[in-house]
Parts: structure tokens; C-alpha cells; sequence
């Protein structure tokens, strides 16, 4: 499944209030996933499995590393279980290596296209997401509109913004 999405992450420290916020505008909760994403050696962009209680995909992306709402192209596959999704994680480390492991607690929320991510990084904190969810490319103005709406709504500062992935993060610790 190809998706195009504009996104942003940030850290936070307040995920309670934002939590409020985004219950009281209509967010529909999902859960809460412990997600354990193998990112494996590429030679460009990142090729991800998650394996998580909710999540389970293989997720190839390009993105640019910035600051603020930023493009991402998305490939997704989805796994039907958290088992299958542990036995193609071994299967991908054979074959490419694994980068880096990121582990995480993701509580998750939808506002119609638009995806909320309160997540607790080990070794790196409190983060909130905002992604932004489309088909195609021609949906940037839309999909960067209600991006930067929903930063407003959960009071993003820009001193906040984090223009690398949890990835990035990890590794330059």
C-alpha cells in the first residue's frame, strides 16, 4: 500500500494535557502498542518491521531529515501477527543486518486521515506525532494544512520539533 504523508514529531512533556485535547476534538483511540521496530541496512531510505500487540508491518519510507511538517513516501505491509512479524524480523537481519532497534509504548489516535502517536522512547523520552495521511502527492496542501492545524491545537512550540527519526536518535547517543 503506497501512502504520501506529511508529518511532524516533537518531543513533549505534556501528553497528558495533549492527550485531553485530543479526546475532547474526537480522537478515536486505538490502544496503547509496545512496539519494537528492527530497522534494517538499506542503501537509501529505511526499511522498518514493527512488530507491536496492535501494529504489525513491513514499512519501507523516504524522508527528509528537517525540522516541522516534512514529506514522507510510504510503501506498507502488513502482518497478520506479531509472531510472523518476530520471523520475518530474523529472516531480514540475515539477509540485510539489523541498523538499530527502537522500543517503544505507543498510545494511538485517529482524527479521520490524520494519525496521533503519544510514544515513550526508551532511552530517549516523551515525543508526540502528527501524521498526516494521504494517497498521493497532489494532497501535500491538504495534508500540510491539517498538519499544522493539529500542531496549533496541541500547542506545538518550534523549540520542540525533532527533524530525526527515533532512528537518527538512537544512534547518535
Amino acid at each position: 500500500m503506497q501512502k504520501h504523508l506529511v508529518e511532524i514529531k516533537a518531543r513533549s512533556s505534556r501528553a497528558a494535557t495533549q492527550r485531553k485535547i485530543l479526546l475532547a476534538h474526537g480522537a478515536e483511540f486505538k490502544g496503547t502498542d509496545h512496539q519494537v521496530d528492527h530497522y534494517f541496512n538499506v542503501p537509501e531510505g529505511r526499511l522498518k518491521l514493527r512488530s507491536g500487540n496492535i501494529e504489525h508491518s513491513l514499512i519501507f519510507y523516504k524522508r527528509n531529515n528537517q525540522a516541522g511538517p516534512k514529506d514522507s513516501s510510504v510503501a506498507l505491509t502488513r502482518i497478520a501477527t506479531q509472531e510472523l512479524a518476530n520471523s520475518f524480523a530474523q529472516t531480514l537481519d540475515a539477509a540485510l543486518g539489523t541498523w538499530v532497534k527502537v522500543d517503544k509504548q505507543r498510545e494511538i489516535y485517529f482524527i479521520d486521515n490524520v494519525k496521533f502517536h503519544l510514544d515513550e522512547v526508551v532511552g530517549l523520552g516523551s515525543f508526540l506525532e502528527i501524521e498526516a495521511i494521504g494517497n498521493s502527492p497532489d494532497q501535500r496542501p491538504e495534508l500540510l494544512a491539517q498538519c499544522q492545524q493539529y500542531m496549533k491545537l496541541l500547542e506545538v512550540r518550534p523549540d520542540e520539533l525533532v527533524e530525526n527519526s527515533y532512528s537518527d536518535l538512537l544512534t547518535q547517543k
